[in-house]
């Protein structure tokens, strides 16, 4: 049955499909948590000052690190299923792909394994680091 499926085949070809849409809507929706962090924290600090209320900058700290996890787990996804793709990929030249591996659309190596994986990454830290020290510069600097 390994036979029948090869790289050029609708369905072979149609799975793949929709695991590529999947993995770059995780990475999309990773994307947005960033822009969505930053747009909501920075209206936090105006709105903050605005009001001259110093001691109330440390409220931008709770979405910073709820979309932080959101992020994270929008990475573990995107990894998993990008673990998917290529035991898929590796099952298709080693011609040992059955129909039943067709159409089946989940992550693979362990979802807590990989959010963890994913708080502690370059393309997490990074970002809500700088986002987290300009908070604390803001309350004890700038406003």
């Amino acid at each position: 049955m390994a036979k029948d499926f090869k790289e050029n085949s609708q369905a072979v070809q149609s799975h793949l499909t929709i695991i590529q849409n999947v993995i770059q809507r995780m990475a999309s929706n990773s994307s947005a948590s960033k822009a969505w962090c930053i747009t909501l924290v920075s209206a936090i600090l105006v709105i903050i000052a605005d009001k001259s209320k110093v001691d109330y900058a440390w409220i931008a700290i709770l979405p910073t690190v709820l979309f932080l996890a959101l992020d994270s787990y929008y990475l573990a996804l995107e990894k998993g299923f990008r673990n998917s793709y290529n035991a898929f990929i590796a099952k298709l030249h080693s011609e040992d792909l059955e129909q039943t591996d067709l159409f089946v659309v989940v992550p693979t190596g362990g979802l807590i394994k990989l959010f963890l994986s994913s708080l502690i990454s370059f393309s997490v830290w990074p970002f809500y680091g700088v986002i987290i020290a300009m908070i604390v510069i803001a309350r004890y600097f700038i406003l």
